[in-house]
């Protein structure tokens, strides 16, 4: 007998806030008339922490702290033991979003080694020969903004081989001066990260200019952390030997859910920074790192 179970929420961009409602529909289509030991639905709100490949081992002590953190664990029964008639069924439901006793929601987040995730979770539970039916819906959870504005700051930049600080062969460099700005680092999330680069002079010519953004997770306890930077998204903004003197605009959109406000907790960090990175010809890498802040307002 073919069955289908699905979840659906009210809202098409899967948004909530907490203390709003999050509701819905559960539906069912058979053919047939549907016998079943009871329909229940469940809501989670999971933090899990993940150590990565090269702390296997240094960090042995603190295993037990980078197990999952609950922050939302209820269900509710939908239906009781019974039969769904055949064809399409709509079940309505709504759970409140509320944090699990003193917890506190954080953003949806998406990362390589710290996962903020929601999840509704629906099961049917079937007679002895049947397989039970089960379906899951991931929705989206924003911290309350900010009521304060954030207010601008540029940041001015200078490279040149002076500047660099990790170069140990610096007298062999080929000559160069690149300035910019960058318009704010404490940045709204909702809005793009602009600013603008110069190419003044380079003896040798410019192969391409790089934006990449990077996230730094740092997982742990009192034993030790373990902090991990991984690349987000890279996007070249010239290529080829640009025109000296000329403004190149910065701007970058921050990705949704790879990207939340900055966070901090006692056994997770969630940070977020911004590399120009620069080719010469000659392969040469000139990197210059930019630590950001990350709000909603």
């Amino acid at each position: 007998m073919s069955v289908s179970l699905d979840v659906r929420l009210k809202r098409a961009n899967k948004v909530y806030h907490e203390g709003e409602p999050v509701s819905g529909v559960i539906v069912l289509v058979s053919k047939e008339p549907l016998p079943h030991h009871g329909i229940v639905l469940a809501m989670e709100g999971l933090v899990n922490l993940q150590l990565s490949s090269k702390s296997v081992g240094v960090f042995e002590a603190f295993y037990n702290s980078v197990k999952p953190i609950p922050l939302i664990s209820t269900s509710i029964e939908v239906a009781r033991s019974g039969k769904i008639p055949g064809g399409k069924t709509e079940i309505p439901f709504e759970f409140p979003l509320q944090a699990k006793g003193n917890k506190v929601l954080y953003e949806t987040y998406h990362g390589v080694f710290v996962n903020i995730q929601y999840t509704l979770r629906c099961d049917v539970k079937r007679p002895l020969l049947a397989k039970d039916l089960s379906r899951t819906c991931e929705f989206i959870v924003h911290c309350q903004p900010q009521k304060a504005k954030v207010s601008p700051s540029p940041v001015n930049f200078s490279i040149s081989p002076d500047t660099l600080h990790n170069s140990r062969e610096r007298d062999a460099l080929p000559r160069f001066l690149i300035r910019g700005h960058l318009d704010a680092t404490s940045c709204v999330i909702s809005q793009p990260l602009s600013g603008e680069v110069v190419v003044e002079r380079s003896d040798i010519p410019v192969k391409s200019i790089d934006l990449q953004l990077v996230r730094v997770e740092t997982c742990g306890c009192a034993e030790g952390y373990a902090r991990d930077a991984t690349e987000i998204q890279n996007i070249q903004i010239a290529e080829g030997d640009v025109c000296h003197g000329l403004s190149i605009p910065i701007h970058m959109v921050f990705p949704r859910l790879f990207t939340c406000p900055t966070l901090e907790t006692t056994n997770f960090k969630v940070e977020f920074e911004v590399n120009i990175v620069i080719v010469l010809q000659d392969d040469h890498l000139i990197t210059e790192n930019f630590p950001l802040k990350l709000c909603r307002v």
